[in-house]
């Protein structure tokens, strides 16, 4: 019986993805400088059919208000529907800027619809539509069977939620030490890449090494311990960010949503040990 119940909710499941696929809804997030309306899918994942998303991942978004400031500037590397990149827009104000990259176009498209709605009530979102690797190149973008939240480069791995792959799209892929060429550093820089958060970070030395800024990282199993290494190498602390802050101890190897602190930086955050 639990066996047919869990095939039975795995289709119903299915049959909700792809009944998603093209659905555009307005939708409210809540934050502490007043209410946005951003443009999200549920095709992204089935949670944006929330009325109110600030359910949707209140981890994210307690890290933007954690360590996003007035005046900041974030780049938001992976940016999906842009439920952090907007949460760290109105964290940073109208003097900070919010740099948000996606390579779906569509997903993209979407946020700069929410960035019309929300103009003038938080810093500037420019969004960029392209990947990130460890290098400027032709990639391809796998397009996940279910939510395209778990859309993946080629090569990255992705996770068991894309589900399979519904298509393979050329994207253009940059370095974030290129982004560091074109556009201003980073205070925080937020990455979600499905995989290839090593390759990412591989292709940041210059920016880890002189611009320094805070990051926050999902980290797979898989990319843990060159992540780790590649990190500490840099002079960053690393810390869990599912933790509360006044809980949280340094880590030898990245979590899952890793918080790396330029070492120098650490004191400066609460409760956090750097040792």
């Amino acid at each position: 019986m639990a066996a047919e119940s869990a095939r039975g909710a795995a289709w119903l499941r299915r049959l909700a993805e792809r009944a998603s696929r093209r659905v555009v809804l307005r939708r409210k997030l809540r934050m502490p400088a007043g209410d946005l309306v951003l443009v999200v899918t549920p095709a992204s994942a089935l949670s944006y059919w929330r009325r109110d998303i600030t359910r949707v991942d209140p981890q994210l978004l307690a890290l933007a208000q954690e360590f996003v400031r007035p005046g900041h500037v974030v780049w938001d590397i992976g940016a999906n529907v842009g439920l952090f990149a907007f949460a760290a827009a109105s964290m940073a104000g109208l003097t900070g800027g919010v740099l948000a990259v996606e390579p779906d176009g569509w997903l993209a498209s979407l946020l700069v619809r929410s960035k019309e709605l929300n103009r003038g009530k938080t810093a500037d979102v420019t969004v960029l539509q392209v990947a990130v690797a460890d290098s400027v190149s032709i990639r391809q973008l796998c397009v996940a069977e279910r939510g395209l939240s778990a859309n993946f480069l080629e090569g990255a791995g992705g996770s068991t939620q894309a589900g399979g792959i519904r298509a393979r799209r050329p994207v253009v892929a940059v370095s974030l030490d290129w982004l560091r060429d074109q556009f201003a550093k980073p205070d925080v820089v937020k990455i979600d890449v499905e995989g290839a958060e090593g390759e990412c970070l591989r292709g940041a030395e210059r920016l880890l090494a002189e611009g320094r800024p805070i990051l926050l990282c999902e980290v797979g199993p898989g990319s843990r311990e060159s992540v780790g290494e590649l990190l500490r190498r840099h002079g960053y602390d690393l810390f869990d960010g599912a933790i509360p802050a006044a809980q949280r101890r340094s880590l030898a190897t990245p979590a899952w949503s890793t918080v790396a602190i330029p070492h120098e930086r650490t004191p400066g955050f609460g409760g956090i040990s750097g040792v």
